[in-house]
């Protein structure tokens, strides 16, 4: 397990870059990228939830599992997403935060595990899935073309936020 000190950078080092992707954007230039990130519920929907990275504690979700109820308004939102579209659901789905420190702070196959098992503790929930059938979903074209186009549509997002703006 990392020491408290370095949980805290790493939980420092993540909010900062969410926030440098946050600020700076313009609001109107999104929504030339896709209809969809005009909606506030689909982008950026996790900026008015609290959630506080200095507690965040991956070893201990690697060896122990993690309780779904502690993701509960990442589960929420990708349900009023997946209301609106699949790409919707995996807009929703990439903005959050903790997948954010995650995927930046850890090993790519550990991050995987983690989307995966978010995933399917997700189609459990809402569609009555078992694992088998929720890897089956993850793994469907359908999927995986909404999962590649949000993934696509982010990361133009952000290098459009990063790029000094022309006036």
């Amino acid at each position: 397990m990392a020491s408290p000190d370095k949980q805290q950078k790493r939980a420092q080092r993540a909010k900062a870059k969410a926030q440098q992707n946050r600020s700076g954007r313009k609001k109107g230039g999104v929504n030339a990228l896709h209809p969809l990130l005009a909606n506030p519920l689909v982008n950026e929907p996790f900026d008015d939830v609290e959630i506080d990275l200095n507690t965040f504690d991956f070893k201990d979700i690697e060896e122990n599992g993690f309780d779904p109820a502690h993701f509960d308004d990442l589960f929420q939102a990708m349900r009023v997403g997946e209301g609106i579209s699949l790409l919707a659901m995996c807009l929703i789905f990439l903005q959050y935060p903790v997948l954010e420190l995650v995927v930046a702070e850890e090993s790519e196959d550990a991050a995987i595990d983690f989307m995966m098992g978010l995933l399917i503790v997700y189609r459990g929930m809402f569609h009555g899935e078992d694992e088998e059938a929720a890897v089956g979903w993850v793994g469907s074209d359908t999927f995986q073309r909404a999962y590649n186009e949000a993934s696509m549509l982010l990361q133009r997002k952000y290098n459009r936020s990063a790029s000094p703006t022309r006036d």
